[in-house]
């Protein structure tokens, strides 16, 4: 592989940049001019470099199945983490055992940014980075750490549950539903109302783009500067539907604690409009508000295209994503 051709942003997906825009920099890297390509070949290319990659790994508290290298920000350049240093940006390099494992980074990079641009989510900071040889690798800003190095309090949901994988079993994240998150945002968030909107608005979004990873520990509290806690920034969005054959939804229940579904849904095996308004309802939103959340939704949007138009996927997969958008937004409105 060699040095990737860049036309568009690779943090922002704007048009005619060949490395990071203004706005890029500005939100993921505090301003500094940084650059596209990581000091570092890939790690399966160099011994010297996977022992590097595999040390910082040990280091790393963030859990998950993907390999995640932790990563500080040096006058203009990243680098890996010494060992006691705090990180401020985890790196995901291409993972393995999937189908189309070339196409992850760029697939979550623009599922993220779909998230924040058109639907106006409140996600992590993140970028697209490249490796020596032109290998790309999801960036991700951390939003836990203070500009002092100390941390704020996060706690995700299969914490807040209760479930582990000793009283719950190996699958512990996913045997729950939505609406019993929903059921504990308003038991331990005190401006629920507020983040129950969000929260609403992130399941609508994981189902219209296919997210079926979508667990307990894909969403958190993070404390507030107030001392309260609240929905932290969306994380880990992507189009699992690219590379596996997965379900509508990751939890096993799906929306529902006690398994409801709408005639439409019994009919087709998907949930259309009618599931959504009464999840809504059952985690607390009013009737006006469930129409106004869900519209954006519903409607096609024009700059989804723009950015899957944009994004670092290969064409193939730029068409299969464009696919599954259209797809869902016909089973939402059903």
């Amino acid at each position: 592989m060699s040095l990737p051709v860049i036309k568009n942003c690779p943090g922002t997906l704007a048009e005619s940049f060949t490395t990071y825009s203004p706005l890029c920099l500005r939100t993921v890297f505090n301003g500094r001019k940084v650059s596209p390509i990581l000091p570092y070949e890939l790690p399966q290319k160099s011994e010297i470099v996977a022992e590097l990659f595999m040390e910082n790994r040990k280091r790393i508290s963030i859990s998950g199945v993907q390999e995640k290298e932790s990563l500080v920000l040096e006058k203009n350049s990243l680098r890996l983490t010494h060992p006691g240093e705090q990180g401020t940006y985890i790196l995901k390099p291409i993972p393995r055992d999937i189908k189309k494992v070339d196409q992850v980074p760029a697939n979550e990079h623009l599922t993220m940014q779909i998230a924040r641009q058109v639907f106006g989510i409140n996600t992590a900071a993140n970028a697209l980075i490249f490796f020596q040889d032109g290998s790309p690798a999801y960036l991700t800003k951390r939003f836990d750490v203070k500009p002092d190095g100390t941390k704020w309090g996060v706690e995700d949901f299969a914490a807040l549950s209760g479930r582990t994988h000793h009283n719950a079993g190996p699958n512990f994240k996913y045997t729950y539903s939505y609406e019993e998150i929903g059921l504990l945002i308003r038991k331990y968030v005190p401006a629920w109302r507020v983040e129950i909107e969000r929260y609403f608005a992130l399941v609508v979004f994981n189902f219209l783009f296919s997210n079926g990873d979508a667990h307990l520990k894909n969403f958190s509290l993070m404390e507030s500067a107030n001392g309260d806690y609240l929905l932290s920034p969306a994380y880990d969005l992507l189009n699992t539907r690219l590379h596996v054959d997965d379900t509508d939804f990751a939890l096993d229940k799906g929306l529902f604690a006690d398994g409801y579904q709408s005639d439409v849904f019994k009919r087709t095996n998907h949930p259309g409009v009618a599931d959504f308004t009464t999840f809504g309802q059952r985690i607390g939103i009013p009737d006006k508000r469930i129409e106004k959340l869900l519209a954006p939704f519903r409607e096609r949007q024009a700059k989804v295209d723009v950015l899957i138009n944009h994004s670092f996927l290969d064409e193939a997969n730029k068409r299969g994503y464009q696919l599954g958008y259209n797809t869902k937004r016909n089973q939402l409105n059903q």
